[in-house]
């Protein structure tokens, strides 16, 4: 055994409950006579469902089986080593539950050199090593690749990715030592930095050859048999595997300022993963590898030690787990079948939802508004985004005519919807006409059908309040872009039954939602805190702060965009619209902006121009403020918005707007995009003392999102 046998015992007994990867070791003959070959498959013993990770009993296994191999290498047995993993599962890196429970800083560190210890080993044995990328590789699945001679890839693999820095760590395991000196600095600045940092963006089979990780592709079906036969051809000097030489003048300095380029725009300096990692890209250009692997271990032992990780893990619990399992949906078995959706509307909310059912529960969508030219347009938009879908590959041209025939049109809702199953409605934001839709939808549906709102911020019960049967109503509330934001509000009205839910949880299942239950409150969880941080900035401007003063304070957090930017994607319209909601309910704490309600009435589409290709304030709107003398900093602004934030927070959970904090984070990380560094919101204001000082009380028990004591 190596050196490192202490090292992973003692994390060992740290991590009672890791799922242990095994490391078994098998001999074959290599094709056309190239010799004995020894081959270690990492396997879980779980299916795909339950992916290989590295934890310290599974890098022990690694650790014993190079030990076979290293003797046989030394002996003359073998003429080369393969590692690979079980279908359609290469490996995914360390066992992240493993993380959340260190306490200590040489814990820590021991953990980066365990992972060192054992993968380099693979590099250092007699006789040539291959890694064959069989499936999913993530983290130190990649990397443990990268420590063998030469890569097979397979075609099929859709994961591929370092995604240690979307976390908070650094690829600590060889990736950001050895990847720029295999494929140059820029590309794995792209791998590591952009890709990562861009919603932990995944490569595929074919761009991992393409970017030259892999030194060669097969196709998925006999992807093992031909990468042996490769192998076979290597070891043979048939094949001579021949790599460009990274460029180490310049053009890597380059790329690691184009690293800190991407960072600065996605984390504002907020978050110190993708800093470290680009240090350590930086450092890799004079090849030194063992200095390398020590910078990854400081700074795998500084980030694990440090409370952006802790969120961004608890984060990643979040959306993995919780998600699935949303707290309070009522038991599946009580949902009833949908067979077909009816949408209320053809704008372009309404034509996005209709292309998600029809793609998601393969069912006849139909769409329906005030006129046939209305009608007309919103089927067109379907056809037009199903037409783009098959022109980027994502669909087949079978799966597009089916999709263009299960989407379309009336004007008749009575025979549109006669035999809907479940009927949403996306029309104008007020109260009136909803409840005059409610009405006529109620005269046309069938008993069971259940009948849906999108709105944003309206009360559901006020909305079911008339009808026959409001037990059938649910808030189903959607996020801007459709396709691209996961959450769904699902809204509980008073009289809401079990059944209705438990038929929205899974129509929300069956189009990939993360759902979260939410009780019937003003503007629900989402958009009452931005609306309410939102107010804060915009009432610091109205009293005399600078728009661009105000709109920097809360860049220290690394939000996806600024609070005016905001505005401009959600539309001066609706947050007015939504402010004037929220002030009528909660008049003391949500303030009604007069120069944003003179922005509307001008017409104006935002605070910005974009004319010269860059955000500059737009003198016509200015010209609209009436301001008064008070100016604020960016930190007075930034504080007063945070304690808006946890104000906020605090009485929705009061209220029991949701169960527990960790939805009020789960929602502002899929329905707002807020980045896994704040852990959603609630771990920053305990780590800021904020709740503390504003609530009395921490939102979160320690050690959750923390450092464990």
């Amino acid at each position: 055994m190596s050196g490192t046998t202490e090292t992973l015992r003692a994390a060992a007994e740290r991590f009672p409950d890791e799922v242990v990867t095994s490391a078994s070791v098998r001999h074959l003959d290599l094709p056309g006579n190239g010799g004995r070959f020894a081959l270690i498959t990492l396997d879980n013993g779980f299916d795909h469902t339950k992916p290989t990770t590295f934890g310290p009993r599974s890098l022990a296994n690694l650790d014993a089986a190079i030990d076979q191999v290293q003797a046989e290498a030394d002996a003359g047995e073998i003429v080369g080593v393969g590692l690979t993993g079980k279908p359609f599962v290469f490996a995914v890196g360390a066992d992240l539950k493993g993380v959340e429970v260190l306490r200590e800083r040489d814990e820590a560190l021991a953990i980066g050199r365990g992972g060192h210890d054992v993968f380099a080993r693979l590099a250092g044995l007699a006789v040539p090593t291959f890694a064959y990328y069989n499936g999913a590789a993530l983290g130190g699945g990649v990397e443990v690749g990268l420590h063998c001679a030469y890569r097979t890839v397979s075609r099929a693999v859709s994961a591929f990715a370092l995604p240690e820095v979307f976390l908070g760590l650094v690829p600590g395991w060889g990736g950001c030592t050895l990847l720029p000196n295999l494929i140059g600095a820029d590309r794995a600045v792209t791998v590591i930095i952009e890709n990562a940092l861009s919603q932990n963006r995944m490569l595929n089979g074919t761009k991992v050859y393409e970017l030259g990780i892999a030194d060669a592709l097969f196709d998925g079906a006999d992807f093992l048999e031909q990468s042996l036969v490769w192998t076979s051809a290597v070891l043979r000097g048939e094949i001579e595997v021949v790599r460009q030489e990274p460029d180490r003048g310049a053009a890597w300095d380059e790329a690691v300022a184009r690293g800190r380029t991407i960072a600065d725009d996605k984390v504002h300096g907020a978050a110190p993963a993708a800093y470290r990692a680009l240090e350590i890209v930086s450092q890799a250009r004079d090849s030194d590898v063992r200095a390398g692997f020590t910078a990854e271990d400081e700074a795998l032992a500084d980030l694990i030690m440090g409370e952006e990780l802790r969120s961004g893990l608890y984060a990643f619990n979040l959306v993995q787990r919780r998600a699935k399992r949303p707290v309070g949906a009522p038991d599946k078995s009580l949902a009833r079948p949908v067979t077909k959706v009816g949408v209320v509307g053809a704008g372009l909310m309404a034509s996005q939802l209709a292309l998600l059912f029809a793609r998601r529960l393969e069912v006849p969508v139909v769409l329906t508004d005030i006129d046939q030219e209305r009608v007309d347009k919103g089927v067109g938009w379907v056809h037009e985004q199903v037409d783009m879908l098959l022109l980027k590959g994502r669909i087949g041209q079978d799966k597009a005519n089916r999709l263009k025939a299960a989407v379309t049109g009336s004007l008749d809702r009575a025979a549109a919807f006669a035999d809907a199953d479940f009927v949403i409605e996306a029309v104008f934001e007020e109260m009136s006409v909803k409840r005059q839709v409610f009405a006529e939808l109620e005269a046309v549906v069938s008993p069971e059908a259940i009948l849906a709102t999108n709105t944003s911020s309206l009360s559901v019960t006020e909305m079911a309040a008339e009808l026959k049967h409001p037990e059938r109503v649910v808030g189903f509330h959607f996020f801007n872009p459709v396709a691209v934001l996961p959450l769904l509000e699902i809204v509980r009205a008073e009289q809401t039954d079990d059944a209705s839910l438990a038929t929205a949880f899974a129509v929300a299942r069956k189009l990939k939602k993360s759902a979260v239950l939410v009780r019937d409150a003003p503007a629900f969880v989402v958009n009452r805190i931005l609306t309410r941080f939102m107010g804060e900035v915009l009432g610091a401007i109205d009293e005399g702060t600078p728009v661009e003063v105000a709109d920097r304070a809360l860049e220290p957090l690394g939000l996806p965009m600024s609070p005016i930017t905001l505005l401009e994607l959600v539309g001066p319209a609706v947050a007015h619209h939504v402010a004037g909601t929220l002030h009528g309910a909660f008049p003391d704490r949500f303030g009604v902006s007069e120069n944003l309600g003179r922005v509307v009435a001008a017409g104006k589409r935002g605070l910005y121009t974009h004319d010269s290709g860059k955000p500059e304030l737009d003198p016509e709107v200015l010209a609209l403020f009436e301001v008064g003398d008070r100016v604020l900093t960016e930190e007075q602004v930034r504080a007063r918005a945070l304690d808006a934030i946890a104000e906020e927070v605090g009485l929705m959970l009061d209220e029991g707007v949701v169960a527990e904090a960790q939805d009020v984070d789960l929602c502002l990380l899929t329905g707002a995009g807020w980045p896994f560094h704040l852990g959603g919101i609630t771990p920053y204001l305990d780590r800021a003392g904020i709740s503390e000082r504003v609530l009395g009380r921490r939102l979160l028990p320690r050690g959750v999102a923390s450092v464990p004591e």
